[in-house]
């Protein structure tokens, strides 16, 4: 059975496992404590492996910032790295049948798409550690599967992207805003929760009708583009959303971003939300600054930077990381140039909700969670 037609299974059963075995890091922030400007005083008889999904280390989104991880292993750690950058699918396997071959200690799957590459990697492998973002592992029934020596790095991006879709519909002139993604993994979906019921809240909170194009999520489904890298279906799908009413777009689908920032520069009064980082901090999007709204951030490299850095000291452990608003696993990136046009009033109330998630007064709910209690 392949990949996407197993996902919305695979959600569920792996959120009803993760409950019993997973929680959020302690109170310190999941932060590395390494400097980046510290170089290492000696080398490491280490190896840290990456295999990229088809999006690539330049992405300027997830593959990009797990990649930062693991350069900042490398420089302060005194490690040795090797990757693998895939430009499709059909190569996961082979990388990461080829870091297995380098000998690598430790080997990060970047992204949702190579669970299965990994685990099987991993089951083959008893000896080799091994780690996954964003996703945990399963069978071929869609039961939940635990390996001793694979730990999954998952992210709670509901919560970052409540704030967003509460930010979004106070932003919004038309009263429309809109959202896709790449492909319908849990780790794209979960976005997309958060910021329909962002939206509704804002709604709720100031009796406006808002509305949000591109997911339903009661019923799970909405707008797909169908991968990871066709920026040019990025640029059309946009485009429907802008002629649709739209003037607020969330795309959830990595480096796809950029054909959304394309189309929302060629009209007026359109505003993108990045996601994954601080897409105005992005090169790449150096030209797009002014529509960069917000980004929904997922703090990716310092999850691989941390679970290397146990790797190396021997503390490795297959324990799910979750990412929270709590432990600053995901956070809502600076409005920047967006500054002084947002309502004082909304922004403030995006902190009172940021701090009731926190405290756990507000429970933001997507099947795609992993529970952290």
């Amino acid at each position: 059975m392949n990949r996407v037609t197993r996902v919305a299974v695979l959600a569920t059963a792996t959120a009803l496992a993760l409950s019993a075995c997973a929680s959020a890091p302690d109170d310190e922030p999941a932060a590395t404590t390494a400097d980046p400007g510290e170089t290492a005083e000696e080398t490491v008889d280490f190896t840290a492996c990456m295999v990229s999904d088809e999006g690539g280390f330049d992405d300027a989104s997830f593959n990009q910032s797990g990649f930062e991880g693991l350069e900042l292993a490398e420089q302060t750690l005194g490690i040795q790295i090797r990757t693998a950058e895939s430009a499709d699918p059909g190569q996961y396997t082979a990388n990461v049948d080829s870091m297995v071959q380098e000998g690598c200690d430790l080997i990060i799957g970047v992204g949702f798409a190579l669970e299965d590459s990994i685990q099987a990697a991993a089951e083959e492998n008893p000896d080799m550690h091994f780690a996954l973002v964003d996703s945990a592992f399963s069978a071929e029934d869609f039961s939940p599967v635990e390996l001793d020596n694979a730990k999954p790095l998952l992210f709670n991006t509901q919560e970052a992207a409540f704030l967003a879709g509460y930010l979004a519909a106070g932003q919004s002139e038309t009263g429309t805003v809109a959202t896709f993604g790449g492909m319908p993994f849990p780790s794209v979906t979960i976005f997309m929760d958060g910021f329909v019921d962002g939206v509704a809240r804002y709604n709720e909170d100031n009796g406006t009708d808002v509305s949000v194009l591109g997911w339903d999520k009661e019923a799970q489904n909405g707008s797909m583009i169908g991968n990871f890298s066709d920026t040019e279906a990025g640029r059309t799908t946009t485009e429907q959303f802008i002629a649709s009413g739209a003037d607020v777009i969330l795309p959830v689908a990595g480096p796809v971003g950029a054909g959304s920032l394309n189309a929302a520069s060629q009209a007026d009064g359109v505003s993108v939300i990045w996601v994954d980082s601080d897409g105005y901090l992005q090169a790449s999007n150096e030209q797009y600054q002014s529509l960069i709204l917000t980004s929904v951030i997922k703090q990716i490299g310092n999850a691989v930077y941390d679970t290397i850095e146990a790797a190396v000291q021997g503390d490795f452990s297959s324990e799910p990381y979750v990412g929270t608003l709590e432990n600053k696993g995901v956070d809502l990136a600076p409005l920047h140039d967006f500054e002084s046009q947002v309502d004082a009033e909304v922004v403030s109330m995006i902190e009172e909700l940021r701090a009731q998630i926190i405290a756990g007064d507000l429970v933001v709910d997507s099947v795609s969670a992993t529970p952290t209690d």
